[in-house]
């Protein structure tokens, strides 16, 4: 992968230009500095696209079981989502506050080693396995887009309740529109999030199995499942609307923080 760890160390460079002039928009609301900075994005997410297609012509397999490999794929699915967002909805705040997200990511990465699968580890993998993962990360990246419209929305509820408009005010959308993306993030996200357990399930009972239900991971990965189920149930129902549903968006996507963390300490989800 040498050949091509320019490309990722580009990526890196270019990534750190786009937030910082997204920042610089932020602060000062310049539309040529806002272009320029998506521009770099759009850079970045071919930089990120060459770069997974290299490690996946050179490993053989959906480059998505390291650490390394993880977050990479994490980023580049938000990049992914948060330009698609901008696209279609020309909301310029989700993209630079979920590309700050991304290029942590991204920057974590580059303290994870690129360790080789051990003949263990391809013993144990499979298609199955790959979607599992697959989906499981693009369900985090849809939770994690949902968790900035929330916060948006708390922003915009607190000013609104103290009279406070401000040139960040007047380029939030409404909180009615705010409620309306978090809502259908969740609405992606937790089918995405049901398909990869079951698959992981499905995968755990062939090859392990069944040794799985009390690993802490599994646990962990419950209850992310039930926490965002009660956020939808409560949508649905309309018992719960508003700053009150914003509010059990963050506690649900600490679960899913926690959950994370939880992989290092599983029986068999650790990192290779």
């Amino acid at each position: 992968m040498a050949d091509v760890r320019w490309v990722y160390d580009v990526t890196i460079f270019l990534y750190a230009a786009s937030v910082l002039f997204y920042f610089h928009d932020f602060l000062q609301s310049n539309r040529k500095v806002n272009r320029l900075a998506f521009g770099l994005l759009a850079v970045v997410w071919c930089l990120q696209t060459v770069f997974f297609v290299s490690q996946m012509t050179a490993k053989l397999y959906f480059p998505v079981l390291t650490l390394f490999e993880t977050l990479f794929f994490y980023s580049w699915v938000l990049v992914t989502l948060s330009m698609v967002m901008n696209y279609l909805f020309r909301i310029d705040l989700i993209v630079f506050f979920t590309n700050v997200i991304g290029f942590v990511v991204l920057s974590l990465s580059m303290f994870a080693q690129e360790t080789e699968m051990i003949e263990q580890t391809k013993a144990l993998t499979s298609e199955l396995l790959f979607i599992h993962i697959t989906l499981a990360l693009i369900s985090y990246a849809a939770f994690s887009l949902s968790l900035v419209f929330s916060i948006m929305y708390l922003v915009q509820h607190y000013m609104l309740k103290r009279k406070r408009w401000s040139p960040l005010f007047r380029r939030l959308p409404s909180l009615e529109r705010l409620e309306l993306f978090s809502d259908r993030l969740n609405m992606i996200g937790l089918p995405l999030l049901l398909l990869g357990v079951i698959l992981g399930a499905i995968w755990g009972h062939l090859v392990l199995n069944g040794h799985f239900w009390l690993d802490p991971k599994v646990g962990m990965s419950t209850l992310v499942l039930i926490g965002y189920s009660i956020v939808m149930y409560q949508r649905i129902t309309d018992k719960w609307r508003g700053s009150r549903l914003a509010v059990s968006n963050l506690v649900a996507f600490s679960l899913l923080l926690l959950n994370f963390l939880f992989t290092d300490i599983s029986g068999f989800h650790r990192w290779m």
